[in-house]
This record gives structure tokens, sequence and C-alpha cells, in this order.
């Protein structure tokens, strides 16, 4: 007889707005021009979806050098440098923004506080394209990448500057406060906005896995290895007390013997992850034991975001699949 096991799942999880947005643009791109088509960056933190899109023609580079001339280039949802913009109207390209319009939020507050003399602290992790895009909105020097509690209590403070604060949409809403907490020790007319960078999915997310890790054995987080705000619910299971939390992408790379002992586990995915690889764990997981289902929803979900107009393919003038405009 198979043991038991009650899996409860996180609700809301999986894609968010801006995933969807950036997904069906690429969509849209391969019906409209056909392929190939160049993805500047993971268009999302997944590989189940990056290789989906591989197989039909989408190929990721991380840099427009890597793209040739007439091509049609996507910049993913993370959003890229203002000097990556304009590389690519220099060169010609078809450029197609996928930004996630909640960091094309952050990147006009960056760019209206130095406009305003002031410069940035922005609160998020060195190297992640999000930060690397805001960073490069402005002028370089202006932006201070903040990542923890610790830069912020160091960071030097120039009396004669004015400074102004923006944060990674997908960071740690509690690692988030902290750090806003030391800044405003340190930097008494810091302008804000404070927490409303980090973006509603990100929030709920993190809300849903608070409430229910203390709940359970053990808790998955279902997303890529190198997507910030999986990493973040994990960390959010941890620190609300769950004793055993994994991070996992695919379900084969779980050994079994890590669920030896827990009859309550706890699953939630990351805002790139599809809903499918969480139906495949729950199936996976099935072969090994009796499972239970049950939801927890923390908070409803209707956002949608329309996608960005397809432009006229640059070469020659010709609209998509070479038709006129």
């Amino acid at each position: 007889m198979k043991p038991s096991l009650r899996i409860l799942r996180a609700s809301p999880r999986g894609f968010c707005a801006g995933v969807v947005r950036a997904i069906e643009t690429v969509e849209a791109a391969l019906h409209e021009y056909g392929p190939p088509v160049y993805a500047r960056h993971a268009i999302v933190h997944n590989p189940d979806v990056l290789a989906s899109f591989e197989r039909r023609g989408v190929i990721f580079v991380e840099e427009l050098d890597e793209v040739p001339d007439d091509a049609i280039v996507i910049f993913s949802a993370h959003g890229v440098a203002c000097r990556v913009t304009a590389e690519a109207r220099e060169r010609l390209l078809t450029a197609i923004d996928a930004t996630c319009p909640l960091v094309s939020k952050v990147h006009s507050e960056v760019r209206h506080h130095v406009a305003a003399g002031r410069d940035v602290l922005l609160i998020g992790h060195p190297g992640h394209p999000e930060v690397v895009g805001t960073v490069g909105q402005v002028g370089r020097g202006r932006v201070h990448v903040v990542p923890d509690r610790q830069t912020a209590l160091a960071l030097p403070v120039d009396t004669e500057k004015a400074y102004g604060l923006a944060m990674q949409t997908t960071l740690s809403v509690a690692d988030a406060a902290a750090i806003v907490a030391a800044l405003q020790e340190r930097f008494p007319d810091l302008h804000g906005p404070a927490s409303d960078d980090i973006c509603y999915a990100t929030t709920n997310r993190q809300h849903a896995v608070r409430l229910l890790a203390p709940r359970c054995d053990a808790f998955l987080v279902l997303g890529g290895y190198n997507s910030s705000n999986s990493r973040r619910l994990a960390e959010v299971a941890e620190a609300a007390g769950c004793p055993r939390v994994r991070l996992l992408e695919r379900p084969e790379e779980l050994p079994m013997a890590w669920l030896d002992g827990v009859r309550i586990l706890g699953l939630s995915s990351g805002a790139s992850t599809p809903e499918t690889a969480v139906e495949a764990l729950i199936a996976w997981l099935r072969d090994g034991f009796d499972v239970g289902l049950e939801e927890l929803r923390a908070a409803d979900e209707s956002i949608r975001f329309g996608l960005p107009a397809l432009p006229p393919h640059a070469r020659g003038g010709a609209g998509p699949r070479g038709r006129a405009p």
C-alpha cells in the first residue's frame, strides 16, 4: 500500500500577467513573422518554456551582436538598458519590447529621480537582468545597487546629493522592508516609493506561501534555478518555519528519499512556471504516494496586460511575413 501524502497547493502560483504577456508576445511574433525570431535573454526564467520556443524557431541570445541584420528581436520581460534599444534602432532591427509594464514603471521612476537631480538607491540583486536593465536607464554612476541590509548600512552618504529609492520587482517583501528601514535611517530625505515597486504577483505568491508553509512537513517550489521570484518563495517558506524546503526545476530531480516521513507537502510555483509543470509533479508523486489535494487561496488575480504592437519588419519596409504594412 502506498503511503499517504497530502499536498497543499498555494494559490496564486505560477504565471503572472507580465510573464503571460511576454509569452504571448513571442507567440504573436512567430505567427506574424515566422521563424527565426530572436529573443535577447531568456524571455522568462523557465527551461521548459524556453525549450518549447527553441523547437519552434526562437533563438535566445544575450547581446544584440549575436543577432543578424534584418532580424526580428524581442526584449525579455525583465527589461533592457537604454543602450540596447538604441543599438537596435541604429541597426534597423525589428525590435519588440516585451518588458513587463511593472518593470517599465520602475524604469520610469529611475529616470524621473535622475531628471530631478537625485541619485538612485536601487534595492535589488546585482547582475540580475532586471537590475541591469534598470541601472542602464540613466548615466553611469547615478544608480547604486543595494542588495542587502549590510550594504545599506555601509553605503557612503554624500550630504551634497539628494537620493531616490527604487526596487527590483521580484524581491522578498520582508527583506526589502528591512533594507528600506536601514536606508531611511541613513538617508532621512529619501524619496519613495517604498514597497510598491514589488509587483502584485510577487507579493501575492509570497503571502500564500507564508500562510501555508507552517502547516507543512516539507515545501516544494517549482521554478527555474535562475528565477529570482522562485528563489524568494523558497526563502519565504523557510522563514515561515517549514523544516524542509526545496527549489525544483523538474520532478525527476527530486529524490524520493527527500520525502521520507513527509505527510503534508506544501507546493507553489514561480511566476515563470507553467501550471503543466505543477500537474506533472503531482502525477509523478502519485507513482509513489496515495495523494490527496487541497488548495489554499490567499488572493484573487485578474490583471492582464495588453500586448505590444508588432512593428513592420524593417527589411525593405515589409510588413509581417513580407507583406506590405
